[in-house]
């Protein structure tokens, strides 16, 4: 299986304006991701996708893959569906997989990326695989910047929201709580496909692409990791990763060197 890892990265956010050259321990988010999710041994190449000057120059100082790509781009997918077109000119090759590992995930592991491709590693019929976590606390619950996710008995995604559900207002307060982590492998031929489909309903209501899968009838396989992560949407994400990160092994090896 030949899969690729493509980071998604501008400086537009409406959130966090800025958000990929923001600074945890002394270099910027991005780098973060590009130099953990490049030490996978499940990829054949990590690249940053972005269409800002800024970005691809300070990635490229590091040492890091760049592709430009459009600033049309409105949807992660769709910058990443483009970079991937792009990535395999430079290989040489048809990918199988393509991991879309979200700029906003500094603490991305090896470990996450070789699991979220496992369904593909054993031959399973999947198109698209996204990590889920276990949400600790009822205030993260509530988050509306926390991506939220139901799943049925076969770990396939029912509904996501970036509201708290399942609910907790019907006299059940222990209920599963689980996030979405944003590292996504596509099969191929289906991000293509996923990246041809109108926007849906549902996924304009929740401001969550994966929801235009579950409306067209495809399914989202959602596999749990118990790894320590934590997704940076504001100035107060970035310094909660800053100090979750304090003693994060990965990142000592790779600031030592």
């Amino acid at each position: 299986m030949k899969a690729i890892a493509i980071i998604p990265a501008r400086m537009g956010s409406s959130r966090f304006p800025g958000k990929p050259l923001a600074e945890i321990h002394g270099l910027p988010m991005v780098a973060h991701c590009f130099l953990r999710t490049q030490m996978c041994s499940d990829l054949v190449k990590t690249y940053v996708a972005t269409c800002d000057e800024e970005i691809s120059n300070y990635v490229k100082s590091i040492g890091g893959n760049v592709i430009l790509t459009s600033e049309s781009h409105e949807r992660a997918t769709d910058r990443t569906a483009e970079a991937m077109l792009k990535a395999e000119t430079d290989l040489g090759f048809q990918v199988d997989v393509v991991v879309m590992v979200q700029g906003d995930e500094p603490m991305v592991t090896p470990k996450m990326i070789n699991l979220a491709l496992t369904p593909f590693k054993e031959g399973q019929d999947v198109k698209v695989v996204n990590l889920m976590a276990p949400i600790l606390d009822v205030p993260n619950f509530e988050d509306p910047n926390e991506v939220k996710v139901v799943v049925d008995k076969q770990s396939n995604a029912i509904y996501f929201s970036r509201e708290p559900i399942p609910s907790r207002k019907k006299g059940v307060a222990e209920v599963p709580m689980l996030k979405q982590v944003c590292i996504i492998p596509f099969a191929r031929d289906y991000l293509l496909k996923f990246n041809s489909m109108e926007e849906t309903p549902l996924e304009k209501i929740e401001s969550v692409d994966m929801m235009r899968a579950i409306e067209n009838g495809d399914k989202v396989r959602m596999v749990m990791t118990d790894e320590l992560n934590c997704s940076v949407d504001t100035m107060a994400d970035l310094q909660n990763a800053a100090k979750l990160m304090a003693s994060d092994c990965i990142m000592l090896d790779y600031l030592n060197q």
